[in-house]
């Protein structure tokens, strides 16, 4: 329970009779406002005085001995941890996690100087794998979740310096960051981390695919395995970003076929796409009555339709771009559908942008090449700001009828 939850509920319940407009004040001060503005000033403090420290070293760094390096480093990483802690015993979370977050980047920063100084080679990511591990340990110990987005950033940056550098993807660090990120989550579920935790791990499967090559199809087996895998949570608030960010990124994929795939296309660009049909429909087939058996254990078949975003139309000859147009249309309409009826406004707001974006790549398929280009975007414009008013009032008339009904009285 919030007290901006509490602020929009309460009148209603006072003009009711339920408690009386003291009862309400009472109960608001028991939930007293976040400053949040103010909590992320010692995190924007910390980073700033961590560059000035880093920077000043850097600066001279060529003139100091390796020993005084050495000490220097450890010095520093061991003065931010210490300090970090003294302030969390102090009761300065905020602050205490800050600066064990400067520890933790003085820590990377120290492997990467080191290996500097001795001309040590390096073929693989090892000792960033041993960094992301300290975020690791380091967010279980401290419970914070600026530590837990800092290590997050500190594995995907981790494959994507792989990836680029060495062209190899780590198993070992998706399994760690998975497991060990994943596991502190579902113990203290949040939004937030969920999203960035979502987001980490679709990016570093684009990785997987790219780095070894695969056809691009194969990116869609690890999303909808971590789909799959979220229909066997029965609570739902904190877990839908798992299922978001990868429809959303299924989404995208169609939208690029819709806007780039046309009928005269070569056979290499269907080939570069499309994984080998047998063991890819075997797996996607796996992966679809997983989730469904968990939607019909947890009564959640309704949203079986979100499957159709999987659909491998790019095996078609002919017309996949057509096929896709109409998944793009039914699934955000689908998606909208569910948001009033589920009352949640994510999803309202999520099928709203997802229709906007599906109309205007209909009208941009349709009317780009034969339309002139000016009226084609003042047409574009215009479609699209009527369609935005339409849903938007459809919104608040949806709002205004579900805030009427709370207020009626209870017979």
């Amino acid at each position: 329970m919030s007290r901006k939850w509490l602020q929009q509920e309460g009148p209603s319940w006072t003009r009711q009779g339920i408690i009386t407009p003291e009862q309400l004040q009472r109960i608001l001060a028991c939930y007293p406002e976040k400053k949040r503005a103010i909590g992320i000033i010692p995190i924007l403090g910390s980073i700033l005085l961590g560059l000035g420290i880093l920077s000043f070293v850097a600066a001279n760094w060529g003139q100091i001995p390796q020993l005084m390096r050495l000490i220097i480093i450890a010095v520093i990483m061991v003065g931010f941890y210490g300090t970090g802690e003294m302030f969390r015993r102090r009761d300065h979370d905020k602050l205490g996690a800050a600066l064990i977050g400067l520890g933790l980047l003085t820590f990377g920063a120290g492997i990467v100087l080191t290996g500097q100084m001795f001309h040590l080679q390096a073929y693989d990511v090892t000792s960033f794998i041993v960094w992301g591990t300290v975020g690791v340990l380091l967010t279980y110990l401290i419970k914070s979740r600026y530590l837990f987005l800092l290590t997050l950033l500190i594995f995907t940056g981790l494959q994507w310096y792989n990836s680029t550098e060495f062209s190899h993807f780590s198993y070992v660090a998706l399994a760690i960051m998975m497991l060990g990120l994943g596991y502190y989550w579902l113990k203290r579920p949040n939004t937030l981390l969920a999203w960035c935790l979502a987001a980490s791990f679709t990016i570093q499967s684009i990785l997987l695919v790219t780095v070894n090559d695969w056809a691009f199809s194969w990116f869609f087996i690890p999303i909808w395995l971590l789909y799959s895998f979220m229909d066997w949570a029965k609570e739902r608030k904190s877990v839908y970003p798992f299922q978001a960010i990868p429809l959303v990124a299924a989404f995208i994929h169609n939208l690029f076929i819709v806007l780039f795939w046309n009928d005269s296309n070569d056979s290499s660009f269907l080939k570069d796409l499309s994984a080998q049909p047998l063991w890819f429909g075997l797996a996607l087939a796996a992966l679809f009555a997983l989730s469904i058996a968990a939607k019909y254990r947890n009564h959640r078949l309704m949203s079986s339709p979100d499957w159709l975003l999987a659909l491998p139309f790019f095996y078609l000859a002919h017309g996949a771009d057509a096929a896709y147009l109409i998944v793009l249309f039914a699934f955000s309409l689908y998606l909208l559908w569910r948001g009033y009826a589920e009352e949640w406004a994510v999803k309202i707001n999520l099928g709203t942008l997802l229709f906007l974006t599906s109309t205007m790549a209909a009208y941009g398929k349709l009317a780009w090449d034969f339309m002139d280009k000016s009226i084609f975007f003042i047409l574009g414009g215009i479609i699209l700001l009527a369609l935005s008013w339409f849903l938007n009032r459809r919104k608040k008339q949806f709002l205004v009828e579900l805030h009427e009904e709370e207020e009626k009285p209870h017979e």
